[in-house]
């Protein structure tokens, strides 16, 4: 991370994210060489780089983890390398929360099975996507080749499968319910959110947005924490796969204007007014 681009920032936050990279030290062992309280620390740095020290060492982890399994090391020699006591640690710290096992870092989600289908919805065509954990990709979009062609290029060497969205158990289910939150009907579908720590917290957070409500990315940054982190809450927005169940259409601009959509502001603007509409009592609308 540049601290170039963040203002005021903090030296000694930097020279404890250096600490961290180096090795595994404690709040309080940490406050001490930086010269920082431990309550203290912990508080600029989230605000720094959106990120506590737990939460940061976690990352960087696991990503020694993705490294290991990249080069072809075996999964338990990749988990001590990384710092992990035991595998067990690996969920305790952090790889539970990124909803996928430790095969499935590899890149390209080499080790991951997918299946995937098309749905018509009220916005157009869907692709959904699922591992065996849920549902890894919801892609809005008017060209059925162009999101297949999307699928394979975010997961290359992923054994991708299919199937006919009416005759597969695992998947059906999963596609009425995407089906059904695009219709503004309720229901529940269990995710996999695949990314970084900072991305899964804005994720989760995007999740407890009611639906008829939208936060600005600085509001959203403020409630992670992180009030100096808009600009990478907006780009963990940008990188969330799954539209509408992990709803990142209800995140706009300060000043009230839509701002991105990844998959097109007409289907922002259509998301916001039937999820706003929905939430007025009848007899205001009559």
């Amino acid at each position: 991370m540049d601290t170039r681009a963040i203002p005021h920032a903090d030296a000694r936050l930097e020279r404890a994210r250096q600490l961290l990279d180096s090795q595994e030290l404690g709040l309080d062992a940490l406050g001490a060489a930086v010269g920082l309280s431990p309550g203290h620390l912990q508080r600029r740095f989230r605000e720094q780089f959106g990120l506590s020290p737990a939460e940061y060492l976690a990352q960087r982890r696991l990503a020694t983890l993705k490294r290991g399994l990249r080069q072809g090391q075996a999964v338990t020699h990749a988990l001590y390398d990384a710092g992990y006591g035991s595998p067990s640690r690996v969920y305790e710290d952090g790889a539970a929360r990124l909803g996928m096992p430790p095969l499935a870092y590899r890149r390209g989600g080499e080790g991951l099975e997918i299946r995937w289908s098309l749905v018509d919805t009220a916005l157009g065509q869907a692709l959904v996507a699922a591992t065996e954990r849920g549902i890894c990709t919801v892609a809005l979009g008017d060209d059925a080749a162009a999101l297949e062609r999307d699928l394979r290029a975010e997961f290359p060497r992923a054994t991708l499968q299919r199937v006919d969205s009416g005759r597969d158990e695992f998947l059906a289910p999963r596609l009425q319910a995407v089906a059904d939150a695009l219709a503004q009907r309720r229901g529940s579908v269990p995710v996999e959110l695949i990314g970084t720590a900072f991305q899964q917290r804005v994720w989760q957070a995007l999740m407890k947005i009611p639906a008829g409500e939208t936060r600005s990315y600085a509001e959203l940054a403020a409630s992670l924490e992180a009030p100096t982190a808009a600009r990478a809450v907006a780009r963990a927005c940008a990188s969330n796969r799954v539209a509408v169940l992990v709803p990142c259409h209800r995140v706009i601009r300060g000043d009230g204007s839509l701002g991105g959509y990844r998959w097109g502001l007409p289907r922002k603007q259509a998301l916001l007014e039937a999820e706003s509409h929905r939430r007025t009592p009848a007899r205001q609308r009559a």
